[in-house]
């Protein structure tokens, strides 16, 4: 997870953090607004335009007029949902114990459809699945509600069953884990957004910065970490080795969503009052 911010991941992390309902008139971000808030990111107009006509060809943005008769674009259905079970990753707290148990994915998709064959196996990687089998993949339980949306969305499920169970050997379930996931990538991956974020939360611990400072790091922050709950399906401690970076990564990210979110609101709503005044 090298630091590239591309211009589409940045709206997504934008909406996600402040475009649902943070003040009246945001939802639809006017489009001029999103350019303004995408140039403190080092975004240009031609690329925010570009990637916005991307979503709302994916269905993901709509154009709307905002209160005001400016041009703008809301959430589609499809993006509300993706952006609220990201949430549930992005956000969470809790501590996952072998007791969850799993969901296991078991799919067949016929040779002249083998083009959703590789949609299925990219789509369950993407949510965090690990592969247990050749067309069997399995994650926390946990994440059956978002894998049910998601391949609903996709229109894949008539492909694949889903089962919840526990893992009853014969292999000791840690040593069966590090065969379903990579797990030394996984771990450069929270290395990486550490390396990058770490001193960002040190520079802001010694000295604050301006609610300008705040926006541009927290959004930089949550686009790197946003990726990273569906790459690491967050395993109980016991089935990790020692010295995991996860837990670390997951602190450095809370402390920046508790530290530069509301800070950076108040840039947002800067922009959004000079906008329709």
């Amino acid at each position: 997870m090298a630091e590239q911010h591309t211009p589409r991941s940045l709206i997504v992390s934008l909406y996600g953090a402040y475009g649902r309902g943070l003040a009246p008139g945001e939802e639809p971000l006017p489009v001029a607004e999103l350019i303004r808030l995408l140039a403190v990111l080092g975004v240009d107009a031609p690329s925010v335009r570009s990637s916005v006509s991307r979503l709302k060809r994916r269905g993901l943005l709509l154009p709307r007029r905002t209160a005001e008769g400016a041009a703008g674009y809301a959430l589609s259905d499809d993006a509300r949902q993706l952006l609220e079970d990201g949430d549930r990753r992005i956000y969470a707290r809790t501590e996952p114990t072998l007791s969850d148990g799993w969901v296991l994915a078991v799919f067949t998709v016929p040779e002249s459809e083998r083009h959703k064959r590789h949609l299925l196996r990219s789509r369950l990687a993407r949510l965090g699945f690990g592969t247990a089998a050749p067309g069997v993949w399995i994650a926390p339980a946990r994440l059956y509600e978002e894998t049910r949306h998601t391949l609903e969305r996709l229109e894949l499920s008539p492909y694949v069953d889903l089962f919840r169970g526990e893992h009853l050997g014969y292999a000791p379930t840690a040593e069966a884990v590090s065969r379903w996931w990579d797990l030394p990538s996984i771990a450069k991956l929270h290395e990486e957004f550490l390396a990058a974020h770490e001193p960002v939360l040190r520079a802001w611990t010694a000295s604050p910065g301006s609610a300008e400072d705040a926006y541009r790091d927290y959004l930089f922050a949550l686009d790197s970490w946003r990726r990273l709950p569906y790459a690491d399906p967050v395993l109980p401690a016991e089935l990790l080795p020692q010295n995991w970076p996860g837990a670390r990564s997951a602190e450095v990210f809370a402390a920046l969503h508790e530290r530069l979110r509301d800070r950076g609101a108040q840039f947002v709503l800067g922009l959004t009052g000079e906008a329709s005044g």
